[in-house]
């Protein structure tokens, strides 16, 4: 990938196998379109009521010319499910943006 990718792991030990799974899902993005500026994307597991099992958050900002685009909020118990529906969303957000220009 040559646009500049940021992963940060929050509230969680860091993983090598989400990492290669971020930079994969990063690159298809590029793939789909290639004036991605900046990437930056955030996994944390922050504390949740005991009823509930531990969640996983991902937050994506994509920045591409003349906007940011913003993925927040994308929750699961698994966090390779959490990742496809962040990526997803952020997938359909670039593709709004590309038919805009």
């Amino acid at each position: 990938m040559k646009t500049p990718l940021q992963i940060t792991f929050r509230d969680m030990p860091s993983s090598d196998a989400l990492d290669t799974h971020i930079r994969e899902k990063a690159q298809k993005l590029e793939q789909a379109f290639s004036d991605i500026v900046s990437c930056r994307v955030v996994v944390d597991q922050p504390a949740k009521h005991q009823q509930q099992g531990k969640l996983f958050n991902v937050r994506i900002d994509l920045g591409v010319p003349g906007k940011q685009i913003v993925v927040d909020k994308q929750e699961n118990e698994d966090a390779y499910v959490a990742l496809r529906d962040a990526f997803d969303a952020a997938r359909r957000q670039l593709e709004d943006y590309a038919r805009q220009l």
